[in-house]
């Protein structure tokens, strides 16, 4: 490498959670020869699991589908905390040689594709504020979706008025002292459900103020047929089979909900009723105004939220917030709720890819403008992928998917000599929302988000099966995705696109 030339890698792997980790993985399995480093803007790995301390962090999905294909999940809890998430991570990084390409504190700012040079310049600050420069054959965004700088919280009227401390999930204070004391926990959703229970141990008591309710619905925490299975099949056998035990009963489930909607809705209904206490008003206060998976379904292991409100030491209201007082918060209905500490489990702020500004050839991306190619690639960026899992299943089951595909991607342009690939949309195609889901945060952002188009290979299932066979199985040369052989002169890039495209 010629002096002052910036340092070239393969592929540059963006984000160090569970996304970046497992791309990592199929990188070194299945593209060994390929030199590749992980960009982390943060002091550790784990993403997600890393940034959120709250109290009760836990995934709301199975560990047998959120846990990688390659590494079979063993602890006896399914539905687990966020501790023993991230040190599973840590042990998929640690076994594999992965941490050693890990580089902590640097945040990818900009990303700049040559045509002329067939390779990617990546622009990078470190935590110290120097910037330094890389070049890439292929960018991987790991980044995931949401905001880590920041959570979302509404301007409350009055906030300045409360005596306690208001706190958000996502930057969850190391020293919040909230033992015996009175908690209002804001918000319905994953967050909330999962802060009520948890504080509620320790706490005078826990109020969950909702606006509007969320579909709850209680799975145990340990799954009783994979403890019968890992007695009597191998660790890997045992293992396949819960995933897609699982993953069968999240996608029928999901189809029933969105076919049958009422029908669901009585079945939620009477899980509820059936773990509180008589006489409970659960159409008041767990009965949504839309359909189930409209939103995205809050699930509490062992039923541990219905639990706290039957033994009394959490309580829900259903009421809208008309300000903050001193000791608490004034309701629309003129209620008054006291409180010590006040929680705003009010959401997430997305961002896509991170934040990280593209441009290609000189001409900057508006990514609301591009369409998204099997929902990992946008189109008229050549040479780079995204993963973003599912909203409707565990985040990992795509994730999966993409980290194959890539591979397999990357795997075709050597066999071929192709040193260019760059979705092409069709005219035919009419675009949509990227995501079909009226929850609260993907609202918010979703004009910042690339587009989905109105069929294959641009329309985005949200189907693990149906995925498999387009993803892990379809073909590669589908007529949407075009290849070059070289380095294209920016004047002539489009006529060699017409002749070399598959």
């Amino acid at each position: 490498m010629a002096e002052g030339s910036p340092e070239h890698l393969d592929v540059l792997i963006v984000g160090a959670g569970l996304s970046g980790i497992g791309a990592a993985w199929h990188l070194q399995e299945r593209c060994p020869s390929r030199s590749y480093a992980i960009l982390e803007a943060r002091e550790d790995l784990g993403g997600t699991w890393d940034l959120f301390r709250y109290p009760g962090i836990r995934s709301d999905s199975d560990m047998h589908t959120l846990g990688y294909r390659f590494k079979p999940w063993t602890a006896e809890k399914s539905i687990t905390d966020g501790p023993s998430i991230l040190s599973y991570v840590r042990e998929t990084a640690r076994e594999n040689g992965i941490e050693e390409r890990i580089r902590y504190r640097h945040r990818v700012v900009a990303a700049e594709w040559s045509s002329e040079r067939a390779l990617w310049t990546v622009e990078v600050e470190r935590e110290d504020g120097e910037r330094l420069r890389l070049t890439c054959e292929f960018l991987w965004s790991c980044s995931g979706y949401y905001r880590y700088d920041e959570g979302f919280t509404p301007k409350f009227e009055g906030e300045e008025r409360f005596a306690g401390p208001v706190v958000h999930p996502q930057h969850w204070p190391e020293d919040l002292d909230y033992a015996g004391k009175r908690v209002v926990v804001i918000g319905s959703g994953a967050t909330a459900v999962t802060l009520v229970p948890a504080m509620a141990k320790d706490a005078a008591h826990v109020t969950m103020l909702q606006r509007s309710p969320t579909y709850v619905a209680s799975l145990p925490a340990e799954d009783g047929i994979a403890k019968v299975l890992r007695r009597r099949l191998p660790e890997r056998a045992a293992y396949a089979a819960v995933r897609w035990k699982n993953v069968l009963i999240q996608t029928l489930f999901y189809q029933l909900s969105r076919r049958r909607p009422e029908l669901v809705k009585r079945l939620i209904r009477k899980g509820v009723q059936r773990s509180l206490p008589p006489g409970f008003d659960v159409d008041k206060h767990f009965k949504p105004r839309y359909n189930p998976w409209d939103q995205r379904m809050c699930l509490v292991p062992d039923g541990d939220l219905f639990r706290a409100l039957s033994d009394g030491s959490a309580s829900v209201v259903t009421d809208t917030i008309e300000s903050f007082t001193e000791g608490g918060v004034r309701l629309a209905s003129g209620e008054q709720l006291d409180a010590d500490v006040i929680v705003t489990a009010t959401g997430l702020n997305l961002l896509f890819l991170g934040g990280m500004e593209l441009r290609v050839d000189g001409a900057p991306v508006d990514v609301p403008s591009t369409m998204a190619y099997k929902g990992l690639m946008l189109s008229g960026v050549p040479n780079m992928a995204f993963t973003v899992g599912y909203t409707n299943a565990s985040w990992t089951l795509k994730a999966d998917l993409t980290s194959e595909y890539v591979c397999r991607l990357l795997n075709h342009m050597s066999a071929h000599g192709y040193r260019r690939c760059v979705p092409e949309i069709d005219p035919s195609v009419s675009e949509q929302p990227l995501l079909d889901f009226n929850s609260g945060y993907v609202l918010r952002s979703l004009d910042e988000f690339p587009k989905q188009g109105s069929k294959e290979p641009w329309k985005l299932r949200q189907n693990y099966l149906f995925d498999i066979g387009t993803i892990r199985r379809g073909r590669l040369d589908d007529g949407a995705l075009r290849f070059a052989n070289g380095a294209t002169p920016a004047g002539a890039r489009d006529a060699a696109d017409e002749k070399l495209a598959v």
